[in-house]
């Protein structure tokens, strides 16, 4: 089996020294916090540090920097709809290299801005990664662009591999690596250089529920891929031919996650870890959270593998997430629409240490008495505890009160 790799430890270790000075090389940090709610020893690597805020910069640079003068001036192209395109526009334009960057038509215009302005040449084309890919691949052929494949790709795998080397130089007393998996880039140059370090190190693959590619290939599995993802980076369909060889020979283990671990993980990074972090970032953690009984007592290394995060969606997911614990709740009353109803409401609130965040007052409801309205009011409250308390006050004081956390979770187990 191991004579079908086509990435060596040397391999790696060149392209640690090509890509020195140019790519971060982030700290391996130990959190005291999450390691005492998991049980587990955890060490985050910050790969969403870097200069795109992605490990996608090591693949790329090196890729880009192997070229011959030739190949530099014809320019290169690139499929992707996330990091790597930022990556490679990034490096490229360094490097006086003109680059291309085939996106599919429904990326975010965010992310095709921020694309552009790194000095990439942008082509929307096709509504899949897949239809972009099969575009990317025509011009390149048609122009004499080089390809640059964002995982399939030994010199690409290669200089993912450097996040592993890195790992292992900083902890090598880790006893297991866990990693993001879209296409298995990562994953695979990760473990060949831990393995070929530590043979002994267990490497664990994290995929979305939804896009269980790998999963389903290492175990023989017809299994769907496919639907919206917070881990929008590790949403692929399909391993890569050079990556496949190297999961099935080197990696221990691939496990699922759902949306709700992903969105917990990202808001507990984002709350306790004061880090941000993207969905396919969050999923190593997520997977720790979920089955913390298999890690616990162990050194786990985390790789933190992008912080690109919409913050927007940031942004939703944080006021989720102190709605699940408690220190932001939604009330609805039924009240009599009368003057100093609303005065009185907020006098008891305010007397309970209640924070009002917004009220929304509506009287036009058939749902209500035809003197009545419904007022929503959400509120910022110290834990789950106080939130209580405060529900009481109010019923106390005479109001009927329906706490709509409850619906906000049935929503998002909907969508």
């Amino acid at each position: 089996m191991q004579k079908t790799l086509t990435v060596t430890l040397e391999d790696i270790e060149e392209a640690a020294e090509r890509i020195a000075g140019d790519v971060l090389h982030p700290p391996l940090v130990a959190s005291q916090r999450l390691s005492a709610i998991t049980g587990a020893d955890i060490q985050f690597k910050y790969e969403n540090m870097q200069a795109t805020g992605s490990f996608k910069d090591r693949g790329a640079l090196n890729k880009l920097l192997s070229l011959t003068g030739d190949e530099r001036s014809g320019g290169v192209i690139a499929m992707s709809a996330g990091n790597h395109a930022q990556s490679v526009a990034h490096h490229a334009a360094r490097l006086g290299i003109p680059a291309t960057i085939v996106m599919p038509e429904t990326t975010p215009f965010v992310k095709v801005g921020e694309t552009e302005a790194l000095g990439a040449t942008i082509l929307l084309a096709g509504d899949t990664l897949a239809e972009a890919r099969n575009k990317a691949i025509e011009m390149s052929k048609r122009g004499g662009l080089t390809m640059i494949h964002p995982y399939d790709d030994p010199l690409v795998i290669a200089g993912q591999g450097t996040v592993g080397l890195e790992m292992m130089t900083d902890r090598p007393d880790l006893d297991c690596l866990v990693v993001p998996v879209g296409g298995g880039g990562l994953i695979s140059g990760i473990a060949i250089a831990a393995k070929a370090l530590k043979p002994e190190i267990e490497i664990i693959g994290v995929e979305a529920a939804t896009y269980p590619s790998l999963y389903a290939a290492i175990s023989d599995k017809e299994m769907h891929s496919g639907g919206m993802t917070l881990a929008d980076g590790i949403a692929v369909k399909t391993i890569g031919e050079h990556t496949l060889p190297i999961v099935r020979s080197m990696v221990d283990d691939v496990v699922l996650v759902s949306e709700e671990q992903i969105e917990q993980a990202v808001f507990t990074l984002a709350s306790r870890q004061k880090t941000v972090v993207e969905g396919a970032g969050a999923v190593g953690y997520a997977a720790i959270m979920e089955d913390s009984e298999r890690f616990r007592g162990r050194k786990v290394g985390i790789v933190l593998s992008g912080g690109n995060i919409d913050p927007r969606i940031l942004a939703s997911i944080l006021v989720r997430g102190l709605e699940r614990d408690g220190k932001i709740i939604s009330l609805r009353f039924t009240i009599f629409d009368q003057p100093g109803t609303l005065g009185r409401i907020s006098s008891v609130l305010g007397e309970a240490g209640a924070n009002i965040l917004s009220i929304s007052h509506r009287r036009i409801l058939l749902n209500v008495p035809p003197r009545g309205s419904s007022l929503d009011v959400m509120i910022e409250t110290k834990d789950a505890q106080h939130s209580e308390m405060v529900i009481q006050k109010l019923q106390q004081a005479g109001y009927d009160v329906l706490q709509l956390k409850e619906t906000a979770e049935a929503d998002f187990m909907t969508n």
